[in-house]
C-alpha cells in the first residue's frame, strides 16, 4: 500500500509561511483524482510545536455552527489526522476548523476501521492548541492555521522523528455536490476519513 511522504521543515523566529512548501494539493479521498476547488496545505515545526496552514479556494464558504467540538463536518471544514510513529495507527488525534473559525478537536479510537466500533473522546481539548482562520483575497477563498504544541499532543513526551498524518477538506458548495479532498485519498465509497491504513508519513525534517 503506497502512502504519500512528506518532510516538515524545522522553523526558527522570525520565520513565514512564504518560506514553508506547499504540500501537493488535496485530491478526492474517494479515488485520488483531481479536486475541483483546490486546498493547499502547509506543514512546518519548531521544538514547541507542530503548525499547520490550510488554504482554500472556495467559491461559497459558509458555516453556522459556532460552538467548540460542534458537529462541524456536518458543513465545511479543514481537518488534520495524526499520530506519532510510523505504524498503522489505531489511536489519533483530530482537529477540525471552520471557514468561521470554530474549532472540534478529539481522541480517536479505531482498532477496526470500522464506524462501529470507532470512539471519540470530544471531551479532551487539547491544551494550549491555538488556531484561527480568515478570508482570503478573492471569491470567498480562506484559510486556518493551528498550532498544535508537542506538550498537548504527547503529553510531555518529545516529539519523535516520523508521524502518520492525513489532511482533509469538506466542501459543500452551494451549486454541486459534497467534495471530500484529502493528502492521502482512503478510497472509500462513501467518503470515510477513519482509515488510518492510509494515512501519509510526515517526517520532521531540519531547519531551513
Amino acid at each position: 500500500m503506497e502512502r504519500p511522504r512528506w518532510t516538515a521543515p524545522r522553523v526558527e523566529d522570525p520565520w513565514s509561511w512564504e518560506d514553508v512548501p506547499p504540500l501537493p494539493p488535496l485530491v478526492r479521498a474517494e479515488d485520488g483524482s483531481a479536486a475541483e476547488q483546490e486546498t493547499r496545505v502547509r506543514v512546518a515545526w519548531d521544538e514547541t510545536a507542530l503548525h499547520v496552514r490550510f488554504d482554500c479556494v472556495d467559491r461559497h464558504a459558509w458555516g453556522t455552527l459556532t460552538r467548540r467540538d460542534d458537529p462541524l463536518w456536518q458543513e465545511e471544514v479543514v481537518e488534520v489526522f495524526l499520530a506519532p510513529g510510523e505504524a498503522d495507527p489505531v489511536d489519533y488525534l483530530e482537529f477540525e476548523v471552520s471557514p468561521g473559525g470554530v474549532l472540534f478537536d478529539a481522541k480517536i479510537h479505531n482498532p477496526t476501521s470500522l464506524r462501529a466500533d470507532l470512539r471519540a473522546d470530544t471531551s479532551w481539548d487539547c491544551p494550549g492548541l491555538r488556531w484561527e482562520a480568515g478570508a482570503g483575497t478573492a471569491r470567498q477563498d480562506w484559510w486556518a492555521v493551528l498550532r498544535l504544541p508537542w506538550n498537548g499532543l504527547l503529553e510531555g513526551e518529545p516529539p519523535p522523528p516520523v508521524w502518520r498524518a492525513n489532511f482533509y477538506r469538506i466542501e459543500r458548495p452551494g451549486d454541486g455536490p459534497v467534495e471530500y479532498s484529502a493528502w492521502s485519498p482512503t478510497h472509500a465509497r462513501p467518503a470515510d476519513f477513519h482509515r488510518p491504513a492510509w494515512f501519509g508519513v510526515l517526517e520532521l525534517g531540519r531547519m531551513r
